[in-house]
């Protein structure tokens, strides 16, 4: 059976001191049919030294763009493989990841999209913890973002069902595209770790935890219709940790919780326009929990 081919899309920007460690993680692994495209926007770092150093086993550009996300689509139109992946210029596929994918995929021509396992990974390459994924379900898929983005893969022919990246996101694309895509296929799972997703504070995710948390319930509104209650208490908490309260002795636990509170029932009026009794109920018993622990 013929084996399909690969197109692996990297978006970057100023990420001379990981971007090496990206590229050599694709191209080690030991497959044919494999097109690797870096889409830059215009690194004044060592970046663009360090990709020209591969120039006879890659493509690339590097020129100013409207961010990551307009990164991968150029990408995306600018490759041809049968399988499209993206992998960010800080994060790094593991020893046989892409073997494993396209054999999946050879093996199951009605698939549309493929994902494994991952690792969170610090500066050093080394494991932090499992990143926490699920078997497929798309229901849940609404409450929980179990998929790690450098572990998806899907055919290229589902780009004329789906498209291309919504531009106009700049922290969840892919959880929206996910979404999109999974309202279209079922997704298939492989037991194996494909891939190590990089933790660091200066990292784009954690440096703004807050409009992450925004920008997830405005898309999921707009995508499904509804903020599921789990991504309303996630804000919520988010931004409680942020404000940089304690939770050390009961008394600052009590102050953490009513504080949790308002930012919950102003969530919901702001996203769902009303606070549904099952929220008033959970409440509540953060109350009744807190009040149990003072009392002990």
């Amino acid at each position: 059976m013929m084996q399909p081919s690969i197109s692996i899309i990297t978006p970057s920007f100023n990420q001379g001191r990981f971007i090496e460690r990206t590229i050599l993680s694709v191209l080690t692994q030991k497959v044919d049919n494999l097109e690797y495209f870096i889409a830059d926007g215009g690194s004044t770092d060592e970046t663009m030294e360090i990709i020209k150093r591969y120039r006879d086993r890659i493509s690339f550009i590097s020129e100013k763009d409207y961010g990551q996300t307009d990164a991968v689509n150029k990408g995306i139109m600018a490759t041809k493989g049968d399988i499209v992946g993206w992998l960010n210029s800080d994060d790094i596929y593991y020893h046989g990841a892409l073997c494993s994918v396209i054999e999946y995929f050879a093996d199951h021509p009605d698939t549309e999209v493929v994902y494994g396992d991952a690792c969170h990974i610090d500066e050093n390459d080394q494991i932090l913890e499992p990143y926490y994924t699920e078997d497929w379900n798309y229901e849940r898929l609404k409450e929980v973002c179990f998929l790690c983005q450098p572990a998806v893969f899907f055919r290229r022919r589902l780009l004329t069902r789906a498209g291309l990246l919504d531009h106009s996101l700049v922290y969840c694309m892919d959880y929206e595209y996910w979404l999109r895509l999974g309202a279209l296929t079922p997704f298939a799972r492989i037991r194996e770790v494909l891939a190590g997703s990089r933790m660091y504070k200066s990292n784009k995710t954690l440096g703004a935890r807050v409009s992450v948390h925004r920008e997830i319930n405005n898309m999921l509104l707009k995508r499904i219709g509804d903020v599921p209650d789990r991504w309303i208490y996630n804000y919520a908490h988010v931004v409680m940790e942020e404000r940089g309260l304690a939770r050390q002795t009961d008394s600052q636990n009590m102050k953490f919780i009513w504080g949790l509170i308002g930012v919950s029932v102003a969530s919901f009026l702001r996203w769902k326009h009303r606070v549904p009794l099952s929220a008033i109920k959970t409440m509540t018993d953060w109350v009744v929990n807190s009040i149990k622990r003072l009392l002990q």
